[in-house]
């Protein structure tokens, strides 16, 4: 008999592969986190079958569907398999229908056991949308703050290996903001792969009862960082990073210019985005020094001239953040926000996604209004 499992109990299996057998394009444009793609109809082949039933029929359709995969049968049972006799195999496609089903039989009639999930990726689409479509998320957010180059990524990566919960926005998005953000890091993921890698890590972190961000604009790239999360970071706690210029170009040296080449093309390009604010002369005097690999200069004028007076972070401590936190010896920042943190009373209190209205409560001038750029 056929084994179905909700979207909800089928991400609470620990040991398990969850196979997407929608075309490659479906899966490109979402899917559901660690999913493996193995299609049961290519892009071109779904468009036949999905003609074929507009314009013939629903019967028509399914005997051309069959004609399809027939011939694919023992490659797909070979692929799967391969996947780990010993984990849980659950399959899903847009809706739970015949894609899913069919495939399902016929593993279970080859002696691979295998379940399909009800309602498909459509079903875990709907998780998605409840868990973000509230006010806010229930955490309490604290959110890193400061000039480029202070080491906020660095931090948050160091306070992660220490068992922290960390929402890593950029991270998740393959970018580090506007200009420059794309250089040297794969492509960025769809809107909906960005959703759910949030709502995973978020879930994650529900035990903890805090959650740690960097301090973001709404848009992550070409990414647009869910409301609910945008209204928590403008209301939790706010950590000042600051450190001293030498340790900031150090850091943007070693961030920017360890690709091919050291990426010139590509810091050469995001420089020239900069013309309306940093003039034509300017720009074309850093290209030739970036050319010339002089970063050591180019990067301070980035930095003193731009960067710095658009966001506008003290480079000292202030009163105006619940901690100051001198960077420029990352082990010694991290080991003092850890110790901070854990102090915290709504660290280690769990809480559930219901999104309370005001489940984070603070200063709210930050974050939701800044159209950051990084270098």
């Amino acid at each position: 008999m056929e084994k179905i499992i909700s979207i909800e109990d089928a991400l609470k299996l620990t040991n398990v592969r969850i196979v997407d057998v929608r075309s490659e394009a479906e899966f490109a444009e979402g899917s559901i986190p660690g999913a493996v793609n193995i299609p049961l109809f290519n892009n071109e082949e779904r468009a036949q079958v999905g003609t074929t039933y507009k314009q013939i029929g629903t019967e028509e359709a399914k005997y051309l569907g069959l004609e399809i995969a027939g011939p694919k049968l023992s490659a797909l049972y070979n692929k799967i398999s391969s996947l780990g006799q010993d984990k849980d195999i659950v399959l899903y496609c847009w809706r739970g229908g015949m894609r899913s089903k069919y495939t399902t039989s016929i593993l279970n009639m080859l002696g691979l056991k295998a379940a399909r999930i009800q309602g498909g990726y459509k079903a875990y689409r709907r998780l998605i949308n409840r868990y973000l479509d509230k006010p806010s998320i229930p955490h309490k957010s604290i959110v890193l703050h400061g000039l480029t180059g202070v080491g906020k990524t660095l931090i948050l990566k160091k306070l992660q290996h220490l068992g922290l919960p960390v929402l890593d926005l950029e991270g998740i998005a393959r970018h580090r903001g506007s200009a420059y953000g794309k250089i040297g890091l794969p492509a960025s993921p769809s809107q909906k792969d960005f959703e759910a890698n949030i709502v995973e890590i978020l879930s994650g972190a529900e035990r903890k009862g805090i959650i740690l961000v960097e301090c973001e604009s709404r848009r992550v790239g070409k990414l647009i960082v869910p409301p609910a999360v945008m209204d928590s970071m403008t209301k939790g706690y706010r950590i000042l990073l600051y450190a001293s210029m030498q340790k900031r170009v150090e850091r943007i040296i070693e961030d920017y210019t360890s690709g091919p080449d050291s990426n010139i093309e590509s810091l050469q390009y995001s420089t020239s985005l900069l013309k309306k604010s940093l003039g034509n002369k300017m720009v074309e005097e850093l290209n030739q020094k970036i050319a010339e690999k002089r970063f050591t200069e180019v990067i301070p004028h980035l930095l003193v001239h731009y960067y710095d007076p658009l966001y506008k972070y003290p480079d000292e401590p202030s009163d105006n953040y619940n901690l100051s936190v001198n960077c420029d010896d990352l082990d010694r920042a991290t080991a003092t926000i850890n110790e901070w943190i854990r102090l915290l009373p709504e660290y280690g209190k769990p809480v559930d996604n219901g999104g309370e209205d005001d489940a984070n409560r603070g200063n709210s001038e930050e974050c939701a209004d800044e159209e950051r750029v990084y270098f």
